[in-house]
Formats: C-alpha cells, sequence, structure tokens
C-alpha cells in the first residue's frame, strides 16, 4: 500500500501519517494552551481576591490590638490605684503596731530595770553574808585540818599496806594482761593458726612414727585433718587413728559427733580431737563419747599409748583368731574405765617429765638473762668511769687497754 502522497505543485513527496499527525498535534497544542491561559487568568484572579482578604484581616487585627492596648492600660491603672491603697494602709497598720510594740518594751525596760536595782540590793546583802560566813567556814576548816591531819596520818598508815596490796595486784593483772595481749597478738587469723596446728600435728606425727603412714586430708574435701596408719615391725597394719585439729576460743559439742561421723567414712579406729580449748568438764585429756580429747602438748604421749594398743590389739587378734570370746574380753577392756586411767597415768607421767623439763629450761635461761644483765652493767660503769677521766686529764692521760674492757658480744 502507497503511505505517501505528492504535491501538485512541487512534487514533493509526503508520508501520509506524518502529515496527520502534525494537523493533530497543532490542534491539541493549541486546545492546551487556551485550558492553560484560562487556568492562569482563574489564578490571578483567586490570587487577588486572597489579597484583598489579607489586607482586611490585617486592618482588623491592627483594630483590635489598639483596642486591647488601651483596655490593658485602664485596667493596669486601675490595679496600680488599688496596689497604691492598699500598700498605704498596711505601712499604717504596720507603723501602729510597731508604736504599740515600743510602747509595750518601755514598760518592760522600767519593769526590769527596777527589778535589776532589787536584784543588785539583794546580791550585796548575799555578798555581805558569804562574807560572813566564808570567815566561819575558814575557821571551822581550820580547826578541823588538825584533826584531818591527825587522822590523815592514822589513816595513811593503814592504807600503805592496802595500797601496797593493791599496786602488787595491778601489777600482776597488768603482767596478765600483758601476756594475754602478746598471746593474741601472735595468734593472727583464726584459720591460719588451725593450718600451723594442722601442718605441726602432721610433723610431730611424721617425726615421731617414721614407719606409719600419715595421711593428709585436702582442703576442701569432708573428712578429718589427718589419718594415721599403724605399721607394726612386721609392716602389717594394725589399724589407723583419725586426728582433728581445733585451735579456737571455745570447744565445740558438735565436734564429737562430726569427727565420729568422719571416723566411719574412714573406717578408722580411734578418734582423736586435737585442740587447744579443752571442754568445760576437762582439765586434761580425756574420753567423750568414745572420742579422745587431748591438747597439742599430750598428743605425742597420748599418740604413743593409743598406737601401741593398735599393734597388741592386732597381736591378739593374730593369735587369738577365731576365738571370739576372747575378742568380746578385749573390746570390753579397751572400751573399759579400767583401760581409760591406765592411759590417763601414762600421759600425764610423760607430760610431767615434759613440764620438768621446759621449767628447767626457763629457769637457766632466767640465770643467763640476770648474768648477761650484770655483766652489761660492769661493761656501762667502766666505761662511764673511764670517759669521766679522760675527759679531766685530756690527752694527757695515755691510753691502756687495761682501763677499757674489750666489745665483746655475748654468745647466744
Amino acid at each position: 500500500m502507497n503511505d505517501k502522497i505528492t504535491c501538485p505543485n512541487c512534487g514533493h513527496n509526503f508520508d501520509v501519517e506524518e502529515a496527520l499527525s502534525s494537523k493533530l498535534e497543532a490542534h491539541f497544542k493549541a486546545e492546551y494552551e487556551k485550558k492553560v491561559a484560562e487556568q492562569a487568568d482563574k489564578l490571578n484572579i483567586e490570587k487577588r481576591k486572597l489579597e484583598e482578604e489579607r489586607e482586611n484581616l490585617n486592618a482588623q487585627k491592627e483594630k483590635q490590638d489598639e483596642l486591647i492596648k488601651a483596655e490593658l492600660s485602664k485596667a493596669l491603672e486601675l490595679e496600680k490605684r488599688k496596689i497604691e491603697k492598699s500598700t498605704v494602709e498596711a505601712y499604717e497598720e504596720k507603723m501602729k503596731a510597731l508604736e504599740e510594740e515600743n510602747e509595750k518594751r518601755r514598760s518592760e525596760n522600767k519593769t526590769l530595770k527596777q527589778k535589776e536595782v532589787e536584784l543588785l540590793r539583794k546580791e550585796a546583802q548575799l555578798k555581805e553574808k558569804q562574807e560572813e560566813m566564808d570567815l566561819q567556814v575558814e575557821k571551822q576548816i581550820l580547826e578541823r585540818q588538825r584533826e584531818i591531819e591527825e587522822k590523815a596520818r592514822t589513816k595513811e598508815r593503814e592504807s600503805f599496806e592496802l595500797e601496797k596490796v593493791k599496786l602488787l595486784k595491778q601489777i600482776e593483772d597488768n603482767k596478765k594482761l600483758a601476756e594475754e595481749m602478746k598471746r593474741k597478738a601472735e595468734q593472727g587469723s583464726m584459720q591460719l593458726q588451725g593450718e600451723v596446728q594442722e601442718l605441726a600435728l602432721q610433723e610431730l606425727l611424721s617425726n615421731s612414727y617414721p614407719f606409719d603412714t600419715i595421711k593428709e586430708v585436702p582442703k576442701g574435701v569432708k573428712g578429718a585433718d589427718c589419718i594415721q596408719t599403724v605399721v607394726n615391725a612386721m609392716q602389717q597394719e594394725c589399724g589407723s587413728i583419725v586426728y582433728e585439729s581445733k585451735r579456737t576460743k571455745n570447744f565445740g559439742n558438735d565436734w564429737i559427733e562430726k569427727l565420729k561421723q568422719d571416723q566411719i567414712l574412714c573406717k578408722a579406729d580411734i578418734a582423736v580431737i586435737v585442740t587447744e580449748t579443752m571442754p568445760a568438764d576437762f582439765d586434761k585429756f580425756g574420753q567423750k563419747d568414745g572420742v579422745w580429747i587431748c591438747g597439742f602438748n599430750e598428743v605425742k604421749g597420748l599418740s604413743l599409748v593409743l598406737r601401741e594398743v593398735l599393734m597388741r590389739t592386732k597381736s591378739v587378734k593374730i593369735a587369738q583368731e577365731n576365738k571370739g570370746d576372747k575378742m568380746e574380753l578385749l573390746y570390753n577392756y579397751l572400751t573399759s574405765n579400767e583401760f581409760v586411767q591406765i592411759i590417763k597415768r601414762i600421759v600425764e607421767n610423760y607430760d610431767g617429765m615434759i613440764e620438768q623439763l621446759n621449767s628447767e629450761k626457763k629457769a637457766m635461761h632466767k640465770i643467763w638473762a640476770l648474768r648477761e644483765k650484770h655483766i652489761w652493767t660492769v661493761q656501762e660503769n667502766i666505761s662511764a668511769l673511764f670517759g669521766s677521766i679522760k675527759g679531766i686529764a685530756g690527752k694527757e692521760l695515755p691510753a691502756s687497754d687495761v682501763l677499757e674492757l674489750p666489745d665483746r658480744q655475748i654468745e647466744e
């Protein structure tokens, strides 16, 4: 199909669709521009109306502001007059009250002055009476002073002995207090003390019985502090002793039950509590509810006896196997009061020997300290004498080794 046409005048070929679209485009463009112009005219009209309304509103606002300002000025003027009036009235009332107060004060001052004069008069009278009384009291004091001095001399002689006893008691109390303070200062923390005693107990048992097995229970593990497994000369295990170390100010009654439970857990034959503070009904080591209780200084003697008992019990068991009656008799003997008393006597003799040895050591240390003090006194006196002579004689006095003691240290 041929979509082109030819101009009859110039002979130019045109596309039909292009010719039609150009005409349509020009037509729609003219209509659109016409509508845009109409819309612009309408907007301009609306804009002029809005401008006129805004001018009217501004004019009304200015008139309203002027009216408000006038009303505010009028109200402020009225309020100002009211305030001035109330202030004047309050001031007048306050002045009136102050005048009345001043009048009252003047009256009170007059009354106070009259009372002051009266008090001065009475004070003068009292002063005269006081002087008379002072003279009388001084006279009585002088008379009684002689009596008091005589009584004081007698009382002083009587109280001298009492004061002497009191001072001696104070000295003794101070010594005890100093010892107690020293003991407290050396104690440190309770936990550290307990650990120190535990280590000392283990070391004592290990050194005393090198063939026995001393097993330490680790910290934080439930149980006693250490377990001693007794071994005889035949390298046979004869039994075990469980130890609980305590170093507190008060003895806990629950320790016994706890140690008995620990004894069951570790299957020990004998349970021992080594404590710094004994129960209230104990003055030395002993047995209570099946548990032995002793101090640290008694544990060596007690452990020696208990260890010997376990070894003898083992030998009896070996020799008397399948003999239940004798074993029952032996058990009854080991749990009897007679057995406890025998062990007490053994350990008491052991402790007595230890105390005697310690007393002899203390006595010798005291003698050595006194002798050392005398030696130092002699050295100081000779040095002072030689220094005084040399200070007087000066360089004229020749140096002499005879007049000077050698500066020797006393061997520890």
